[in-house]
């Protein structure tokens, strides 16, 4: 029987087919007086949708046809060469993934809908995320998983969106910064924690708590900083 740590990515790239027919063929959007592509709503749901298909690419298959690679990757990164004998616990890779994206994403998207800064505060997650698999991979020049969909969807997504947000004055500077900030202490709280485990100082179910509600940090920092911005229009 499939492990759920090795089955979860399979199940997300049906529903990422499922969300791009959504964003295609139907309206996500929350202001229908703008094309889909210039809607926060509707590009958050394009970022879940993003992240979804790179999950896919980390943890199903990645583009060496490798599966669940990214563990691989994880466990070498912390000093474990063979992954077989890392004790990074599966269940840590799966309670960083699923809450961030399948809850927290989905989250922030319907949230948008009233309040557009916490659309945009999800881009955290992708944004920050795309560097920290492009950086590695020049670096070694090499491919690590996960770098194809940081490139060819995080990147340009997140540029785009904040590129939008810079010239909203509901949004601006302050919301876009905010959201950086957030994406980088989801990532720094992440390694943190799973250093403290790995010293002995983490127990894993203390663990893999700190990964379910990690993904909030974005969105409170951004709702704290959206409300000395002018209300949307």
């Amino acid at each position: 029987m499939i492990a759920f740590s090795h089955l979860w990515p399979w199940i997300g790239l049906g529903l990422a087919v499922l969300l791009l027919a959504a964003l295609l063929l139907g309206d996500l959007r929350r202001d229908r007086a703008v094309p889909r592509t210039r809607d926060m709503v509707w590009l958050a749901w394009a970022a879940v949708a993003a992240y979804l298909l790179h999950q896919f690419e980390e943890h199903g298959v990645d583009a060496q046809g490798t599966p669940y690679a990214f563990r691989g990757l994880l466990c070498a990164a912390t000093g474990f060469a063979d992954a077989a004998a890392c004790p990074i616990p599966e269940a840590f890779i799966t309670a960083v993934n699923i809450p961030v994206v399948w809850l927290a994403g989905p989250i922030a998207a319907l949230l948008g809908r009233r309040w557009p800064a916490l659309a945009l505060s999800w881009f955290s997650v992708p944004a920050v995320n795309a560097f920290a698999h492009i950086v590695p991979a020049v670096t070694a020049g090499t491919y690590v998983p996960g770098l194809l969909t940081a490139v060819l969807l995080f990147l340009p997504l997140s540029l785009w969106t904040f590129g939008l947000a810079l010239r909203r004055p509901d949004l601006g500077w302050p919301v876009v910064i905010a959201t950086i900030v957030g994406g980088v202490a989801v990532h720094a709280v992440l390694m943190l924690s799973l250093k403290a485990y790995l010293a002995g100082w983490l127990g894993e179910t203390t663990l893999i708590a700190v990964q379910i509600v990690n993904p909030a940090i974005p969105i409170l920092l951004v709702a704290v900083v959206a409300r000395r911005r002018p209300l949307p229009t």
